[in-house]
């Protein structure tokens, strides 16, 4: 999450999330999609009986078992690259923070799944926020976020989904938003 204000006398400041667009989820469609088409190839290759692969012949695996598990390894493997390759087109999870002092609003925006709420947007007035949370849990499975707390709803996750963002980055984006929105800094 990357914050910057902008050069109207820090009336507005805005936060970008990084989405589902990011190196480790390209990464990890790419060797999907590589082993996925391999599987693919090589099970049918052992079921025509023609070498369908650059690097191997397969056509001597016989098609029962050996070559229907390798179809459908491939199919998984090609279905989970698809899936990881539309998430990241998409940029899921996506957007912005922007805390407006001209207008007196708060604007939250996410990317979603396509279709009739493919736009997340909340949408309340500054007045409303109650302070901004940190929480910070170690462990196997460390959570490390920061959260808007508002009057008569729950708390508002701003950081971004996904690897955990260092104690230090937390504390100080914690720090600026809470001296920009004049709310107290909780849980650290």
């Amino acid at each position: 999450m990357t914050a910057q204000a902008t050069a109207k006398d820090s009336t507005i400041f805005r936060q970008e999330i990084l989405g589902s667009r990011r190196f480790s989820n390209l990464w990890w469609a790419t060797i999907s999609s590589i082993g996925g088409i391999g599987f693919l190839l090589a099970g049918l290759s052992s079921y025509l009986k023609v070498n369908l692969l650059l690097v191997s012949d397969p056509r001597g695996l016989q098609f029962v078992p050996q070559g229907i598990a390798l179809l459908f390894y491939g199919v998984a493997g090609s279905l989970i690259a698809l899936y990881l390759w539309l998430i990241a087109l998409w940029n899921l999870g996506g957007g912005y923070n922007e805390f407006n002092k001209e207008t007196g609003k708060i604007k939250i925006f996410r990317w979603g799944f396509p279709g009739k709420n493919r736009r997340i947007e909340i949408e309340f007035p500054i007045e409303d926020v109650i302070a901004v949370k940190a929480d910070i849990r170690e462990g196997l499975n460390p959570k490390r976020e920061l959260y808007l707390r508002v009057k008569q709803r729950r708390d508002i996750p701003l950081t971004r989904v996904g690897q955990p963002i260092s104690l230090s980055a937390l504390e100080n984006q914690g720090a600026e938003l809470a001296r920009f929105l004049a709310v107290p800094l909780e849980g650290l």
